[in-house]
């Protein structure tokens, strides 16, 4: 939940904020310890192996999928939070939060994860920043009907003061490219050299799309205690939705860096 930091320090005036659970996972099924007598299944982020390994037997720097069995019933439940093992406290392992699983934009060879991307729309802030703009939802699809196929993503925007601000179209041009600046190299190599990739291309939507999108989803059973905004998205009648709600469209105005790896 990261991506709603900027929107907080807004409305709180950047007072410092700190989670109130420590001890616990947090998950949409409910808080829970995890003991060393759990199970984590290995993982890898295109894949997930079917062995499955005790907390204590974990290794540094590798990446696993959770799994939990709980009094309510769940029986070796994958709870799809793809952690990084980062150090032990005696023998419990220590994890990171890295991305949901087969959260992914992909085109050619390439593969944009959750983290990734969330990552590259935090590389804009500063150009909006100073036009008193942030993102405060986005959503994203893999286009492959043109081709090249390419990268859209769906901005909505914050305009915090709409006196001082003057976001032009070159301005949001400059966004799409900073994204791709932002891109794994696999990304910028299918765009400059193999030309695989078309331009990435961002749709900036009305305020209050994203509030309507969610109560689409609830209508349609979602429950609103759970419901987040989809990172990905490939629902006709929701990407229709997002579309009939377009008030502009920018494109990357040019190739992103990226240098050739030397052999040795």
């Amino acid at each position: 939940m990261a991506q709603y930091i900027p929107t907080l320090d807004y409305y709180s005036n950047s007072l410092p904020k700190a989670c109130t659970i420590f001890l616990h996972h947090y998950a949409d099924d409910g808080l829970f310890r995890v003991h060393s007598t759990r199970s984590i299944c290995s993982s890898s982020v295109q894949k997930v192996a079917s062995s499955s390994h005790r907390l204590a037997d974990l290794e540094v720097g590798k990446e696993y999928e959770l799994v939990i069995s709980t009094y309510a019933g769940l029986c070796r439940y994958r709870v799809g939070d793809i952690l990084q093992v980062t150090g032990f406290h005696n023998a419990a392992p220590q994890v990171r939060f890295l991305r949901r699983k087969n959260v992914l934009l992909s085109i050619d060879s390439d593969k944009t994860d959750e983290a990734e991307l969330q990552k590259a729309i935090d590389n804009t802030t500063e150009l909006l920043r100073e036009f008193n703009t942030s993102v405060v939802e986005y959503t994203s699809f893999a286009d492959t009907k043109s081709f090249p196929g390419h990268y859209v993503i769906y901005w909505e925007l914050l305009v915090k003061d709409p006196a001082l601000s003057a976001l032009s179209h070159e301005v949001l041009d400059r966004c799409c490219l900073a994204m791709e600046d932002s891109m794994n190299s696999v990304y910028r190599q299918c765009r400059v050299a193999d030309n695989s990739i078309g331009p990435l291309e961002i749709r900036v939507v009305k305020s209050g799309t994203f509030e309507e999108l969610m109560d689409y989803a609830i209508s349609r059973g979602a429950s609103i205690n759970q419901y987040k905004a989809p990172r990905c998205v490939n629902f006709s009648p929701i990407m229709e939705l997002l579309d009939s709600r377009v008030e502009s469209v920018h494109f990357s105005p040019a190739l992103p860096q990226w240098t050739p790896e030397r052999r040795r």
